[in-house]
């Protein structure tokens, strides 16, 4: 009996799709048969059929010997490469700025410790009520809670005096 696979929400499943009918695309553009490719990538030529399909069944070792055949495989690098939010994460809790003590270090290791006992408190200094939306997200990059409120606060009080 075959192993049954997570299921995949329907946006991720129509992303396997499209990947699926690149790879035939880049397989017909090379003017290469499914049963050459399926050969040279040592699958069955159902394996290729599922894989073009976009299977989620397909293991991704079968995705990447389809493309070392189409000589693509160096796409595969760019996946995750960028991570915008994972970044977006990390810059959070790194200090504004900070002195260097020593040539090529951003960040003295006393700084570093803080940084992981108090990660916002950074943050929570940069962002006071009265600045300008765009200012506290250049400077800090993130949106907290506190920041969002209060930059709600001051337009609060300016309804008030019927500005």
């Amino acid at each position: 009996m075959a192993k049954k696979t997570a299921p995949l929400l329907p946006a991720t499943d129509e992303l396997l799709s499209q990947f699926g009918d690149r790879l035939r695309l880049a397989r017909l553009r090379r003017r290469l048969s499914a049963k050459q490719v399926a050969e040279r990538a040592g699958m069955a030529p159902m394996t290729l059929r599922s894989l073009e399909r976009g299977g989620s069944g397909v293991t991704m070792g079968a995705y990447l010997a389809v493309m070392q055949v189409l000589g693509i495989e160096k796409d595969l690098d760019l996946l995750g490469k960028a991570d915008p939010v994972g970044r977006e994460l990390q810059d959070a809790q790194l200090p504004a700025h900070s002195k260097t003590t020593r040539p090529g270090l951003s960040v003295r290791p006393r700084d570093a410790v803080k940084r992981l006992d108090a990660p916002n408190s950074g943050i929570k200094k940069l962002l006071k009520p009265s600045e300008d939306a765009r200012d506290w997200i250049k400077k800090s990059g993130f949106a907290s809670a506190d920041a969002l409120a209060g930059l709600i606060e001051p337009l609060a009080s300016l309804k008030k005096k019927g500005r």
